[in-house]
């Protein structure tokens, strides 16, 4: 079950919140609609929901409040917007990542998208779906994790009726295996057709909250569209014929000669214009939708009724003036059980129902200029209780929902903050999968190869390179080899603009602060900028050996130590391109950190050990040695002494100084939230 209490949106500047006070019940084994006009507050509802906006109130999932839910995509499936992604990814790709995220095995990715009918679509790209395979792969999102609950915000938009009717099965299918299911819509008679409750919003607050049954009578009401030259009359003696008969006719006159008969059907109302000769030019059976709420006074209606009929009750009307005029859904035996409509259980109840009065009602227009709208009793009054209370209480005059009084509102909920996505449950397979699901990863590693062969041969070919930098394509005109700047910008990619992290929504935020996650990104940009600088070294001496023979290819003496200050440097360069864009949240800012460190950081290193007072670490493996009183196996003093050479140079030293302060300002993220 849902249980949303005082929802309400920050202000925006002078403007009044999107949503104010808006509190639901969504009961487990139920679909409930949440609809709304365009602009009305649905998707702000839905994010207050989920803690992805800042504001007031609290919800509650199955009696807790998502952030101390210990797995929320296992508990809550949210689809919002479009599927979030990188383009190139396919949609298998996709969710075998998700399946990382959420721990759950990876064949679920198969099994959701046998569910959801896009098996053949596997191997696709998500820049090539259309709408609706792209609303289908959203719905495989939500459903990964089996959760309990899904909210979706305007899973059918876009959609054609046919993908609609299947969607809604889905979703309908699920309700029936005890789940809980919200969605939101601005059509109410999507809503009415699948929904068992739907609560009804219009300007941030809702108005209506009512089950599928009631919602037909009052908002979605069966009726005859009539046009006659001769309207206002047969209005009249249609109501006469009604008292006559003690028959519940209501009779609204739209203006000009345009009638909405509701209560009655097309043989009773011509019969009664041949009767009495009143020629009419259309005659036919429509649903009407009573729309949204217009600031037309309530009173303005009555005293009118009044004044052309005063011996008819004084209910106020619903308003028929924005109606949709769409003939009658037909229904089709060869859809899915579960896509069954539930606007036809609605009418079939309400037909076995008493009626609740037995008066008519005649209304007039009210005014030329309105354009025949008026004031809807069921969009403007408040939630009508189930059963024959709700049903009378819906047909009592109200104003707008702006003019509620403020002692209906609840005291002031306490406040919304956003929390940050969770981290993903298997964290090292969820970084492999997606760092190796997109080409972006193989084509830089691959112009970097390009790049550092074309440098190498043109560094040999002057002659003044060291053998140890002609392998590495470093120039002494540029501040770091092309292989290091691969793996500072493989290092960024981590947390960029493409990282969004699925576990509950998909725009809960671009960096989880969870420091397991950081250690497997650490972990996997290490691996890839090992194996590239393996390949760079590999491919640029087979190069140099093609073109310029053996002896630029001999390995030197001390290649121990100038291999590992070479992996030294290019995995410095990976990890100062993951901090930084973890802590930026940019791949920019992880590729400019990383050009800093020989820019502004090396010059600032240099000048600090310049000068006569600064003292050198000569000799320290060896008075290490002495201290341990043991000789070190393997010649450990060797690569301590070259790692202790690598750090006092300037490159060295302004990376471990990156490093140490963009490490520092990570942690220093993730625990200032953690404190407050």
């Amino acid at each position: 079950m849902i249980q949303a209490f005082g929802l309400t949106s920050n202000p925006r500047q002078e403007l009044p919140p999107a949503v104010d006070d808006v509190s639901f019940e969504a009961p487990t084994g139920r679909v409930t609609a949440l609809l709304g006009a365009r602009a009305s507050g649905k998707t702000t509802a839905v994010r207050l929901m989920l803690e992805l906006q800042q504001g007031r109130g609290i919800t509650h999932f199955r009696g807790r409040p998502l952030h101390r839910i210990p797995h929320p995509s296992q508990e809550v499936g949210v689809l919002l917007g479009e599927v979030q992604g990188h383009p190139s990814r396919t949609v298998r790709g996709q969710l075998r990542m998700l399946c990382a995220a959420a721990g759950v095995p990876v064949q679920r990715a198969d099994e959701v998208l046998e569910v959801v009918g896009i098996v053949s679509l596997r191997e696709q790209r998500l820049c090539t779906l259309s709408r609706g395979m792209d609303r289908r792969l959203g719905l495989a999102c939500a459903l990964l994790a089996d959760p309990h609950t899904l909210v979706l915000d305007g899973p059918a938009d876009g959609l054609s009726a046919r993908e609609g009717k299947w969607l809604h099965g889905i979703l309908r299918a699920h309700a029936s295996l005890g789940g809980t299911v919200l969605f939101t819509t601005h059509d109410a008679k999507e809503a009415a057709r699948t929904a068992d409750r739907v609560v009804t919003l219009e300007e941030g607050r809702v108005i209506a909250d009512q089950c599928v049954a009631d919602f037909s009578r009052t908002r979605l009401r069966p009726r005859v569209a009539v046009r006659s030259p001769h309207a206002t009359r047969l209005g009249v003696l249609l109501a006469k014929e009604a008292r006559a008969t003690q028959r519940s006719v209501e009779v609204v006159n739209e203006g000009g000669n345009r009638l909405s008969v509701y209560g009655s059907n097309c043989a009773d109302i011509g019969e009664t214009a041949f009767r009495h000769s009143i020629l009419v030019h259309q005659l036919a059976d429509e649903v009407g939708d009573a729309g949204p709420a217009v600031s037309v006074p309530a009173r303005t209606r009555t005293e009118e009724v009044r004044a052309a009929e005063p011996t008819v009750p004084q209910p106020a009307v619903a308003d028929t003036s924005s109606v949709t005029d769409a003939p009658l859904p037909v229904l089709e035996l060869s859809e899915e059980t579960a896509a069954l409509s539930a606007l036809a259980r609605a009418h079939a109840r309400s037909a076995q129902e008493p009626p609740q009065s037995t008066g008519t009602f005649v209304s007039l227009p009210v005014d030329a200029d309105l354009g025949g709208a008026s004031s809807s009793a069921s969009a403007s009054a408040p939630a009508p209780p189930s059963g024959e209370q709700g049903t009378q209480a819906s047909r009592i005059p109200s104003g707008p929902a702006s003019a509620l009084p403020p002692a209906s509102l609840s005291p002031l909920p306490p406040p919304i903050t956003t929390h940050p996505a969770p981290s993903p449950l298997r964290p090292l397979r969820y970084e492999v999968r997606r760092a190796t699901g997109i080409a972006t990863g193989y084509l830089t590693a691959a112009a970097v190869l390009v790049a550092s062969a074309i440098v190498a041969v043109l560094l040999a070919r002057t002659g003044r390179t060291p053998q140890a930098h002609l392998l590495a394509a470093w120039p002494q005109e540029l501040p770091l080899p092309p292989a290091a700047l691969g793996a500072g910008l493989l290092g960024a990619f981590a947390f960029g603009d493409e990282f969004r992290h699925p576990a509950l929504a998909a725009d809960r935020g671009t960096v989880p602060r969870r420091l397991g996650l950081l250690c497997a990104k650490l972990v996997v940009a290490a691996a890839i900028a090992v194996s590239l600088a393996f390949l760079v070294v590999a491919s640029d001496a087979v190069l140099l050996h093609l073109v310029y023979g053996e002896e630029l290819t001999k390995v030197p003496a001390d290649w121990l130590s100038t291999f590992a200050s070479w992996l030294a440097l290019v995995v410095g360069c990976a990890w100062a391109g993951v901090l930084a864009a973890g802590v930026f949240r940019s791949t920019t800012a992880g590729l400019a950190a990383v050009l800093a460190v020989p820019i502004l950081v090396v010059p600032l290193v240099q000048k600090a050990l310049e000068g006569p007072s600064v003292r050198t670490a000569a000799g320290l493996p060896s008075r290490l040695r002495d201290l341990a009183l043991v000789h070190w196996p393997f010649g450990a003093e060797r690569v301590l002494a070259a790692g202790l050479r690598m750090i006092a140079q300037p490159v060295g030293s302004a990376l471990m100084l990156s490093l140490t302060a963009l490490l520092c300002a990570y942690l220093l993220t993730v625990l200032r939230p953690r404190a407050r």
